[in-house]
């Protein structure tokens, strides 16, 4: 555990001077310590020390998280798990923690990192069906800005509409800023509602993805746009994560996320899982370090794009994968 508590501290004093030399590091000590993604290198034919560049790591499939329990210790070591939203019936992810507290300060450092400090804004967090669940990572990231925000008025919101449009009145003026922080249909049915949404030239409007078959998909544009006019705003911005990943990547406008120093992510084809992209696009591979006592090196099922600027742009999903909470939309 020793190694887990040097990591963490390295991760939350922002001590990751070599971020590939860091991931190889991580990798050689979760292929030897993490069964799950042991078993997986050997059923592949990888020995680990003949991998040399973090292009050559191998991902693990995210879905590992629903059939395994993919630790790097002994799991009675963890403190607990979060739990992936789904479509009733389906199997959801567990992604067993160490530290809640690490996750939690990590968050916040990178929201900070971003948006400077939380305790200059009003959090007001939009998340119905996240809220309706136990288990859920984003919510317990906003219950931690919440309450490190020290504001009165931060606060959840489950349908109550009406009660979210008056605070936003109230603060309409106020000297900090206001974060609402949506999941996207809450969002929209904010939008379309008949309430009168004040324009507010200190609102920053967040939307984290997610339909949950509550409506139909929609491309980012269009989500984005419908968002733009109903909150008199000129750009949305947004949050990806996932139940899977301790770090989180942020845009200010236009769905293009600059990448957190924790994260990378390598583009794969999009016809062959263990093959490099060698286009701008394709299958998103992340390795995110924030997940050290788990495995780092995930093979998402979305799919993206970078742009001239290397800012990834989320783009959906493979056909037939399955529909989550955290993702954005097709496009």
């Amino acid at each position: 555990m020793n190694y887990f508590k040097s990591f963490k501290e390295d991760i939350l004093n922002f001590n990751i001077q070599n971020f590939e030399e860091k991931a190889l590091e991580l990798f050689y000590f979760q292929a030897e310590n993490n069964p799950v993604y042991k078993s997986y290198l050997e059923a592949r034919g990888v020995n680990p020390r003949d991998v040399k560049d973090i292009l050559q790591i191998p991902f693990l499939p995210i879905r590992f998280f629903k059939d395994f329990e993919v630790v790097s210790a002994d799991v009675s070591q963890y403190e607990g798990y979060y739990s992936s939203s789904g479509t009733t019936g389906a199997v959801t992810s567990r992604h067993y923690f160490w530290s809640e507290e690490f996750y939690l300060n990590h968050a916040l450092n990178l929201f900070e990192n971003e948006y400077g400090s939380i305790q200059d804004f009003h959090v007001l967090a939009l998340l119905p069906a996240y809220l309706e669940r136990k288990g859920s990572s984003l919510v317990s990231m906003a219950d931690y800005f919440i309450k490190k925000s020290g504001s009165g008025y931060s606060g959840f919101y489950l349908y109550n509409h009406k009660d979210l449009v008056n605070v936003l009145r109230q603060l309409k003026n106020d000297s900090k800023k206001v974060l609402l922080l949506g999941v996207t249909f809450a969002l929209l049915d904010l939008a379309e509602s008949k309430l009168k949404i004040p324009k507010m030239e200190n609102l920053i409007v967040m939307e984290t993805g997610g339909m949950k078959g509550r409506r139909k998909e929609m491309i980012r544009e269009e989500v984005h746009d419908k968002l733009k006019s109903a909150f008199f705003q000129t750009r949305i911005h947004s949050e990806y994560g996932m139940t899977e990943l301790l770090s989180q990547a942020y845009s200010k406008g236009e769905g293009k996320y600059n990448l957190p120093f924790t994260m990378r992510v390598i583009l794969r084809d999009i016809n062959d899982p263990f093959s490099l992209s060698s286009r701008k696009q394709g299958g998103i591979n992340v390795i995110d370090l924030a997940n050290f006592h788990s495995c780092a090196f995930i093979e998402t099922q979305d799919l993206g794009k970078f742009d001239d600027f290397g800012n990834l742009e989320v783009l959906g999903r493979f056909d037939n994968s399955e529909v989550r909470g955290c993702n954005l939309m097709v496009n």
